[in-house]
């Protein structure tokens, strides 16, 4: 072959190779000292250096410098609570949930040099789930189980930046379903969008999804095919990353290597739900969240890993074998925080 030709093919064959599109970056995880050796439960991803921990113990974190140190603030008369879900706002505002007695919502606009309690359960029997948040004024948490003698889902919303707390009205939602009840595994089955959509994963006797479009004013329910019909198995969390597309992870916490029935996902705004096309998450998961500036992107974690799908929960593959409780990403999606067992916490990016 003549050497011209030769050249020729050489640069179309390295201008080919140049334009195949080679995929996000992996995925990377910095090992943070947290100082602490509680179980993590709660996380939010502030933005790239301020991100708020929480957990048993009365444990509650908070980094400035992206992780590389955690300050552990201190709440008075809080050391036997379990917090299991954190949502900040910035450096300074954040509120905390409980679950067990007392069940609670805290409150701090000091960075946590101060906490007000700003809702306390009226009986013993109460355990808060998880919450979350439209904006700064607007929120809505669950409980579980449903409160007898209503035998309805115990809700709670906010309007006013959680100074007042109040329970929709018993026909809101849908009666829950005998032995249908909630997790509050990683401080997730409750998820919200712009406007005021909202969704919430059950769990126990049926897996199902509840939706408002009214910011909880009423709720609609769905099935999903995620693994139900006692008590340690369903839906653990739930998250959209725009108001049509959504995820569902679970299993049975008591199995959890389990890999059958863990995902599920929804193009329609969580009307309808689909399993896994082909793979799903290696086992039982407790959290999983979509990666922002990765479109279709989401990570899912749990006790024995976490798994990765870039086709919106189509499909997922495994990228660790460690294991974590829960996961945020803010929403630049450069950073990203996951926290679990023994005080472990991991920064990740690409």
């Amino acid at each position: 072959m003549p050497k011209r030709r030769l050249c020729l093919l050489a640069l179309t064959l390295a201008t080919a190779s140049c334009s195949e599109p080679s995929g996000p970056p992996p995925v990377r995880w910095s090992e943070q000292p947290s100082g602490t050796r509680a179980s993590l439960r709660g996380v939010c991803a502030v933005d790239t250096e301020t991100c708020w921990a929480s957990g048993s113990d009365g444990t509650c974190l908070r980094t400035t410098d992206g992780g590389r140190s955690w300050q552990k603030l201190w709440i008075s008369e809080a050391d036997a609570l379990d917090f299991r879900d954190v949502h900040a706002l910035d450096a300074h505002r954040a509120w905390l949930l409980t679950a067990g007695t007392p069940a609670r919502i805290y409150h701090t606009v000091d960075g946590g040099e101060t906490w007000i309690i700003q809702h306390e359960a009226a009986d013993e029997a109460a355990f808060y789930d998880s919450f979350a948040f439209w904006d700064h004024q607007r929120a809505v948490g669950r409980r579980a189980p449903p409160r007898p003698p209503d035998d309805a889902f115990d809700l709670l919303v906010t309007a006013n930046g959680g100074q007042t707390w109040t329970r929709p009205t018993r026909r809101a939602a849908p009666a829950p379903l005998k032995g249908e009840a909630g997790f509050a595994a990683s401080g997730t089955c409750v998820a919200v969008t712009s406007a005021d959509l909202g969704w919430i994963g059950t769990g126990g006797k049926a897996a199902r999804v509840l939706r408002t479009v009214d910011g909880g004013r009423s709720w609609q329910a769905a099935s999903t095919p995620i693994l139900a019909g006692w008590p340690s198995a369903g839906i653990f969390s739930i998250a959209f990353r725009d108001e049509d597309h959504g995820v569902v992870v679970g299993g049975d916490y008591l199995d959890p290597d389990n890999p059958l029935r863990n995902a599920a996902f929804s193009h329609d705004g969580g009307k309808t739900w689909l399993p896994t096309t082909r793979s799903g998450p290696a086992g039982y998961r407790s959290c999983v969240a979509a990666w922002p500036g990765y479109p279709g992107t989401w990570l899912t974690v749990g006790p024995n890993g976490c798994d990765e799908s870039s086709d919106d929960g189509r499909s997922w593959s495994t990228i660790s074998r460690v294991g974590y409780h829960s996961l945020a990403f803010e929403a630049s999606g450069r950073a990203g925080w996951a926290v679990g067992s023994d005080g472990r916490i991991a920064r990740i990016t690409r």
